[in-house]
């Protein structure tokens, strides 16, 4: 099935590493690289690696616009540039090499006009696509119902769409009605508004779909793997022990891989153990690097099948 991306927010992604973070002086830094990054951008560039062939629509401009547009054809990810004003934003990750830790410094990124918005609308709603993955966060100046306005548009054209975002742009999204969702916990949580303890992400899972129009959810857990509901069913699965080397972009990997799966039909439960494999895969990845499709057939080979988690039924109301 033809599969088309949607960023509007997009990153050039810069990572180094460093012995130490320090204040004042000045860090050397090394081991330094550039990638285009973003939500649907990063779920492009991971469906590609899996052997996918998706088309990336996003929003791009200033000085840095044309650099981000070069980073992306570097990838081979087939991808169309909607121009706006605002310089495209810049993120910079940096290893700490003496502690393991990962600092993450993410701008909100540029301002987009009314106008700008609005083009970008109307070119989403004439993508030639079967499936459409609105992922990433929303610029500053865009409508928080921004992704629900894009569902509509497509809606009368039958596209499968597939939403990855948070806060009000997710809580939009889902009260449209999406074919796929993939919060995190913590998206999933401040959506249900309370807290899930250990052993209650299942029963969460299973909340939030039965109040919103999704049909096919899945939660992801970090190390802990994922939970998925689909047809009145919850499964569970862990996610394979890695040596955790970064975690940019481990959740739209896992996105990512799960779209490819269902767009080459395979079934829901193998579409979990793809996107699990995949997030642990990008894990495993230095950097803004993604995943490498060896690693993610390695460790699919070492995934169980996800387990179906039996809850009480829900009292009628």
């Amino acid at each position: 099935m033809r599969i088309a991306t949607l960023t509007v927010n997009p990153t050039i992604d810069y990572s180094s590493v460093v012995d130490h973070v320090l204040p004042t002086i000045k860090l050397r830094t090394r081991e330094e690289r550039f990638d285009p990054g973003g939500g649907g951008v990063n779920v492009a560039r991971v469906i590609r690696e899996l052997g996918g062939d998706p088309f990336a629509l996003y929003l791009a401009g200033g000085v840095t616009g044309p650099v981000f547009e070069g980073l992306l054809a570097r990838t081979g990810v087939r991808g169309e540039r909607l121009s706006i004003a605002g310089d495209t934003r810049i993120a910079h990750v940096v290893r700490e090499t003496g502690t393991g830790l990962e600092y993450r410094f993410t701008p909100r990124g540029p301002e987009v006009a009314e106008a700008e918005w609005r083009a970008c609308l109307e070119r989403t709603a004439a993508l030639d696509a079967e499936i459409l993955v609105l992922s990433g966060s929303l610029a500053p100046g865009m409508p928080a119902d921004f992704y629900a306005r894009v569902i509509r548009a497509v809606r009368p054209r039958g596209v499968r769409v597939a939403v990855d975002t948070s806060g009000p742009a997710l809580f939009h999204a889902l009260r449209e009605g999406v074919w796929l969702a993939k919060p995190n916990l913590a998206e999933a949580e401040a959506l249900m508004g309370r807290r899930a303890g250990e052993g209650e992400e299942a029963e969460l899972a299973r909340e939030l779909a039965g109040r919103f129009s999704v049909e096919i959810l899945a939660v992801t857990l970090g190390h802990r793997g994922a939970v998925l509901v689909h047809g009145g069913r919850v499964l569970r699965l862990p996610a394979p022990q890695v040596p955790t080397v970064s975690t940019v972009g481990a959740g739209d990997a896992f996105t990512g891989a799960m779209v490819w799966a269902l767009a080459e039909g395979r079934t829901v439960e193998e579409a979990l153990r793809w996107g699990v494999a995949t997030g642990a895969a990008t894990a495993l990845t230095p950097g803004t690097g993604l995943c490498c499709r060896a690693d993610v057939e390695r460790l699919l080979a070492e995934l169980p099948a996800p387990e179906e988690v039996a809850l009480a039924a829900q009292a009628q109301g």
